[in-house]
Order: structure tokens, then C-alpha cells, then sequence
């Protein structure tokens, strides 16, 4: 819209969106009239009949009514269970490594690559997937990485289908490379669908709980894994499973996904999203010191959580506790990091403390990690674990999404996609390197060992690493809450607030309709009956 225009559209708080998404509201403004709102939608717009994106203003200029779609819950569903599958896949191997490893005569070190091949995929395939999250559109991101999980899982399956495969691990590898590549675009996927489909009172709310699907399919796969397999030969039945909940997941994606965008935003920022183009929206972040601070301190928490979780076992059975015990520890981790996380998103939708939420939850995160360094050496505090574990799950877990939330606050209008992708793909880079640091310092014990560490391994002394995972964690949060000060532009845009910074010259508000009504004063007609 030219400058000096009489009224503003959601559009001047920041550049138009890419034309993907535009042609995307174009193609399905036609159904607005088919799909009713959320309860409360009285008022329709032009926008609601396919005038395009906040078409609709009411005579003093301000923007259309937002709309909400019931379809929305249905797009969360899609990408929660895609979440959960592909989570499930990711550690399905881990449980029963032993008995892979027997049965298709592999060592233990070919068995820890199925996993760790998520870590390597990661980082370039994540920078990938931003583009593609952004620029193609959210739905075709959805059945590309729907299309990549299923076939993943399928390719896992086929040595124990096909007779005579000369190399079972090879196919395992591809599939799991596959499902690594869906990861990325299952990842960044949440806080985008929450920055387009819901509005600002919903967003954080389901963030959480599409994010929270991850950590739940690594629950199912840590119990599900075991139970399924006890021997062998029970080996199929496990990959065959697993492929039901990501055919599922396809299916879903690819026959009920009709739009990337709803054919009119819920809010002002939904208008206005993914309006950076890749390259451009990359070097706006890496030029925003919030984020990057927050990029760099939370990254370095995912690289934190990430190497806890997979390190878990290997420390507590050094010091005699039971995998048994190693497992209900993991759970416990989990577990309750998804309630404090479905807490803290509701308070935050309400709220809007973002930056107070997050800075909380990770000054007690880092004593819970404190916590567990010191106590993970003594032997016989299993009741004492258990509890820190759940509360370092609790409080670190719960400020993902608001983490992710945060992101796109800091960074608006940049795309979500970008946003929430670099922080990704930062954190799968330093979890690398500290799982790395952290398993590079043990040492062998020299002491009498009461290790329950199986496979044959000698006991290792875990007190510098324990001590180095501490400080780490410690380090980020301190420099995050001490120098990461942000306002949220995002709120500021749909509040009508000051526009994005990178608008120099916003358009200036114009005064009200009085001096337009001034030619009635000329014609001779009484003031008493303007309005009437």
C-alpha cells in the first residue's frame, strides 16, 4: 500500500509473505464459508470471502476480524503423531541393542551409528529443511517428511523380509538416514503451524504440545523396544510395528493437509508470516544479538539434554545402580518434563512472560544438573536420583517450546521456519561436541569397581565429565540471563506497537476521518447531522 494511504492493513507491520503462502490463501479463501470458527467468530470480513489475507477493515482503518479453523486440530494432530513416529524410530534400535547385534552379527559400535546417524543428518539436513519449510510452504514440508519417515521405516523392515540380503545394516542405515531427514522438517514444524493456524491466546499451548510429541515417542521406544523384543527372532515384529504409527502419519498428511495457511490469518503476525525470503532471513539473525544469545545458550542446553538423555545408562552403572534403574530414570526425565512443560505453556499463553519463564526454568534446570553431578557419584541414592532426575526433566524440558516461542518473538518477521530451525540445528551441533568432550575425559577406574555396566566394558570414572556437563549448563544459563534482553515484536505487531526494526520509515498513522468529513461543512449542511 502506497505511503499516506487512508487506512493500514496488517501488511504495513511488515514485508508481504512469500508467494507461496499468498498463493495459498488465493487457492482456499473460497472455503472460509464452508469451515466455521471457533466459537465467538460472529463478525465475517472480506477476507472471509476470498478477498485474501485481512482484506477486510472496518471504516476506521483498522485490520480485518482473525479467523480460527477447526481444521487447525487436525494439522496439530498430523504433525504430533509424525513427531512421535519419527521419535520412536529414531531410538527403537537402542533398547535392544544387544539382540540386533547377535542376531545380524553387528558390533555395538555399527548399533550406536543407527542413532547417531539422527545427530550427523542434522546439521546439514536442517539448514535444508528451513528453506524448505519456508519457502515451499508447511504442508508440503509436512508430506515430504511424512513420505521420508514412512519409507524410512519400510527400508528398516526389509532384511527381515527379504531373503538372502547380504548386508542387513546397510538397509538399516538408509532407512535410518531417511527418518533422520524427516527429523528436520518434523522439528521445525511446530511453532509454525502455531504461528499460522492459532491465535496468539493457543500459540504456546500448542507449540508444547506438538514439541512434546518428540519426547513421548522416545518414551514409547525405551518401553516399547523391550517388550517387543525378547529374543531374535522377535526382531521383525519390532520393525514391523513401528511402521503402522508412520503409515498412519502419511496417510493423515497426505489425504486431510489441504493448505499450508488458513484462508484468513488468526492474527496480524499469522498475515504477516515467513515474509523474509531464506538467505536474507538468515543473515537477520545472525545480525539480532538476542537471538543469537539465545540461539547459542539454548542450543548448548538441547546439546546438554541431548547427551544426559543418551548418557544416562553408561553413568549410573558405573556406579552399580541397575539398567532397570537407569530406565525408570529416563522415564521419569521425561515424563515430567512434558507436564512442566503443558504447565508453563498455558501460563505463558496467558501471560506472555516469555523471557521470565525461560530465564526460571533454566536457573533450576542447572541446579537440578548441579544436583545430579554430585549425587550420580555415590552409591545407594536411588530414591535421591530419582527425584533429581525428575526435576531436572521438569524444569529443562518445559521451556523448549517456550524457548522456540521466544525465537520467533526476537526475530519477527523472519520466518518461523529460520527462526526455530538455526536454534535447532545449533544445538544438534554442540550436543556432537559435548557428547563427544564428555565420553573423551572418563577414565578408567582404579579403585574396586560395583559396576553393573554390561557388554564386557570396563568401569569408567564419570567425575570430571559429570563436573564439565554441570559447568556447561551452568555457563549458558548464567550468560542468557544475564545479557539476553529482548522485546517481543511479534505481540508488538498485533498489538498495533511499533513495526519490526527493520522498517526505518514506517508509514505514519494518519488522523482520524474528522478532516476528511470537512468538504460536508462547505455544502451548507448542519454540523448536527454529520453521522446520522
Amino acid at each position: 500500500m502506497a505511503e499516506g494511504a487512508g487506512t493500514r492493513t496488517a501488511g504495513d507491520l511488515g514485508n508481504a509473505e512469500t508467494e507461496q503462502d499468498s498463493r495459498d490463501r488465493q487457492d482456499t479463501a473460497g472455503h472460509a464459508e464452508e469451515e466455521p470458527g471457533t466459537p465467538g467468530d460472529g463478525q465475517r470480513t472480506a477476507a472471509d470471502l476470498g478477498d485474501g489475507p485481512m482484506a477486510g477493515e472496518d471504516a476506521r482503518g483498522g485490520p480485518g476480524t482473525p479467523r480460527t479453523y477447526a481444521r487447525r486440530w487436525l494439522f496439530l494432530l498430523v504433525i504430533s503423531l509424525l513427531s512421535c513416529s519419527n521419535a520412536t524410530l529414531w531410538l527403537s534400535f537402542a533398547p535392544v541393542a544387544d539382540a540386533i547385534a547377535q542376531h545380524f552379527l553387528l558390533s555395538m559400535d555399527q548399533v550406536n551409528w543407527l542413532s547417531l546417524i539422527y545427530f550427523v543428518v542434522a546439521i546439514p539436513g536442517g539448514i535444508a529443511a528451513i528453506w524448505v519449510l519456508d519457502s515451499m510452504g508447511l504442508r508440503a514440508a509436512t508430506i515430504l517428511g511424512a513420505w521420508l519417515n514412512f519409507l524410512g521405516s519400510a527400508l528398516r523392515a526389509l532384511p527381515c523380509v527379504a531373503v538372502g540380503i547380504p548386508s542387513p545394516f546397510a538397509f538399516f542405515m538408509a532407512g535410518q538416514s531417511l527418518c533422520a531427514l524427516a527429523q528436520t522438517l518434523v522439528i521445525f514444524s511446530p511453532a509454525k503451524l502455531a504461528a499460522l493456524w492459532f491465535p496468539e491466546h493457543q500459540r504456546a499451548t500448542a507449540n508444547m504440545m506438538a514439541t512434546m510429541s518428540n519426547p513421548l515417542g522416545i518414551l514409547v521406544a525405551n518401553l516399547l523396544s523391550p517388550a517387543l523384543v525378547k529374543k531374535g527372532e522377535d526382531i521383525p515384529l519390532m520393525l514391523g510395528v513401528y511402521i503402522i504409527p508412520a503409515g498412519l502419519a502419511c496417510l493423515l498428511a497426505t489425504t486431510c493437509l489441504w493448505e499450508s495457511v488458513p484462508p484468513t490469518p488468526p492474527s496480524a503476525g499469522a498475515a504477516n508470516s515467513t515474509s523474509e525470503k531464506f538467505l536474507p532471513g538468515l543473515w537477520l539473525l545472525l545480525r539480532n544479538k538476542a537471538y543469537v544469545i539465545l540461539a547459542m545458550c539454548f542450543g548448548g542446553g538441547i546439546g546438554v539434554f541431548s547427551s544426559f538423555s543418551a548418557l544416562l545408562e553408561q553413568i549410573l552403572c558405573a556406579r552399580g545402580y541397575s539398567s532397570e534403574f537407569s530406565g525408570l530414570c529416563g522415564a521419569l526425565f521425561i515424563v515430567c518434563g512434558i507436564i512442566g512443560a503443558l504447565i508453563l505453556g498455558l501460563y505463558v499463553d496467558q501471560t506472555k512472560h516469555f523471557t521470565e519463564a525461560i530465564k526460571i526454568g533454566l536457573c533450576l534446570a542447572s541446579l537440578a544438573c548441579v544436583a545430579f553431578s554430585l549425587v550420580a557419584q555415590l552409591q545407594g541414592q536411588a530414591i535421591v536420583l530419582a527425584v533429581i532426575c525428575s526435576l531436572f526433566g521438569l524444569f529443562g524440558f518445559a521451556v523448549a517450546p517456550v524457548a522456540m516461542e521466544l525465537a520467533i518473538e526476537c526475530s519477527f518477521p523472519v520466518g518461523e521456519g529460520a527462526a526455530t530451525g538455526l536454534v535447532f540445528v545449533l544445538g544438534q551441533a554442540e550436543g556432537v561436541l559435548i557428547m563427544v568432550l564428555l565420553t573423551a575425559l572418563t577414565v578408567q577406574r582404579t579403585d574396586l569397581s560395583f559396576s553393573t555396566c554390561q557388554h564386557g566394558e570396563d568401569s569408567l570414572d564419570w567425575t570430571v565429565s559429570l563436573l564439565l556437563m554441570a559447568g556447561l549448563c551452568t555457563l549458558f544459563t548464567c550468560v542468557l540471563v544475564l545479557f539476553f534482553h529482548t522485546p517481543y515484536r511479534r505481540l508488538q505487531a498485533e498489538s498495533g506497537g511499533l513495526p519490526p526494526p527493520r522498517m526505518p520509515n514506517p508509514t505514519p498513522k494518519l488522523p482520524p476521518k474528522a478532516p476528511q468529513e470537512a468538504p460536508a461543512h462547505s455544502t451548507g449542511r448542519p454540523p448536527d447531522s454529520q453521522g446520522l
